[in-house]
Parts: C-alpha cells; sequence; structure tokens
C-alpha cells in the first residue's frame, strides 16, 4: 500500500470540511474520488499534500507518517500534486516551467527530464519557448501534470484535471492519465462518473466531507442507484 488514510478530520477555520475520511491506494493503482461541489474531493488532496494539515488522524505514504509535514517535505518524499488552479508562473517559458520544479531524490533513477517531456508531449515541445502564462487551458494543465512529473513522483495528486476543458482536451487528458497510469500511482478527482469509470480502476464517493461509498469502476458502472443519490445534479 503506497497511500493510507486513516480518518482525518479537516477544518477551515471552525468549519469542518472533512469528517473522518479513509481511504488507500495500493502501488501502481490509478483511482479517483468523485462527489458533487462541496463534497471534500479537493479538500481530501489538499490534506495529503499538506496544504491543509489535519487536525486529527494519520497519512502514511510509501510507510512512513507524513502527517503534519510542511507541503515542500511531502513532495520532496515523492507526491506530486497538480492544483484545479495549474498554478503556472507567469513570466516564465513552458521549459522553464518545467525546469524550475525539477528535483532529484537521492538514490533515486531520474526518469523524467525537461528535454525528456518535451520530447514526448508534443504539444508542449512545440511551446517550449512561449510565457506558460499565455497557454490555452488545456495547454497549461498538460504543462502543470508535466510539471509535476520533474519531482519524479511516486504518486501523483490531480485535482479536477478537466475543469472547464473542451470535450476535445478532456479526451487528451484521459489519454495522459492511462499513460502515465503505466509507471505512477495517481489519485484524481472528478465529478464526471463517465470519465472516472473509463480511466480509474476504484473511485470513492464523497458526500459532505465523509467517504459514503466505494467501488471498483465495473460495480459503479452497474449501480445507477448509487449514481443517482450521491453524483446527479439536484
Amino acid at each position: 500500500m503506497i497511500l493510507d488514510v486513516q480518518n482525518i478530520q479537516t477544518f477551515y477555520g471552525e468549519s469542518q470540511a472533512l469528517q473522518g475520511v479513509t481511504l488507500s491506494l495500493e502501488e501502481g493503482e490509478t483511482v479517483c474520488i468523485l462527489g458533487r461541489n462541496g463534497a471534500g474531493k479537493s479538500t481530501t488532496l489538499k490534506s495529503i499534500m499538506g496544504l491543509t494539515p489535519p487536525r486529527s488522524g494519520r497519512i502514511l505514504f510509501d510507510g512512513q507518517t507524513v502527517s503534519g509535514w510542511p507541503a515542500h517535505r511531502i513532495a520532496r518524499a515523492g507526491i506530486g500534486y497538480v492544483p484545479e488552479d495549474r498554478r503556472i508562473f507567469p513570466g516564465l517559458s513552458v521549459r522553464d516551467n518545467l525546469d524550475v520544479a525539477r528535483y532529484q531524490r537521492q538514490g533515486q533513477s531520474n526518469p523524467w527530464t525537461v528535454d525528456g517531456i518535451l520530447n514526448k508531449y508534443p504539444m508542449l515541445g512545440e511551446l517550449a519557448d512561449q510565457d506558460g502564462a499565455t497557454l490555452s487551458g488545456g495547454q497549461q494543465q498538460m504543462l502543470a501534470v508535466a510539471r509535476s512529473l520533474m519531482i519524479q513522483p511516486k504518486l501523483l495528486l490531480l485535482d479536477e484535471p478537466n475543469e472547464g476543458l473542451a470535450p476535445v482536451i478532456v479526451q487528451q487528458i484521459g489519454e495522459l492519465i492511462d499513460d502515465l497510469s503505466a509507471t505512477t500511482t495517481i489519485l484524481f478527482t472528478d465529478q464526471s462518473v463517465r470519465f472516472a469509470l473509463k480511466h480509474a480502476k476504484r473511485a470513492y464517493i464523497l458526500e459532505k466531507g465523509q467517504v459514503v461509498h466505494e467501488a471498483t469502476s465495473k460495480e459503479l458502472k452497474h449501480d445507477q442507484e448509487t449514481q443517482d443519490r450521491f453524483l446527479s445534479v439536484a
């Protein structure tokens, strides 16, 4: 098990956002967190990443407790994170956006390099010298995911990777997730059941800061009652 989240309780001030979230991922899995707006999906990823530290509960990554660690230490341990708003660095080219995130952990190989990413993903290679802030939404999302690879992650967290993107770009993001899943464990959030079923092995459903359902993609595909109860738009 590469990630084990145990009963985390996360607050924003006095407002409780997560109420005992528990989930886990085996190494090599691709898992999705589903739920309506405000269900706690983004907060779950931020809690794992140390950006909104839980007040209680425990988070284990790759066999060690990372609860209470600052975000930069968690990143160096091997968790890559792509926030919903992407946070591309303005004034830096695509190449420089990648290079600024480069990190080599001691004793680990370095499969992801700037030139390697630019060669592997032509959309970025063709824009290597362009200011990252001037890219389209889809191009920025591709760059944000590629930038997260520069820390050589063992686990990749993607927060709403399809938010606001055209269908053709959503398809490309799905293909990117499938490609990365061959070598990287992935946990992503989404509101689209169809997308999750296509690209994730399993899914957790959140409602009001709690895990209310867990199923394989195959099980959830045939469980229309659960989809209607927790995921349909009211």
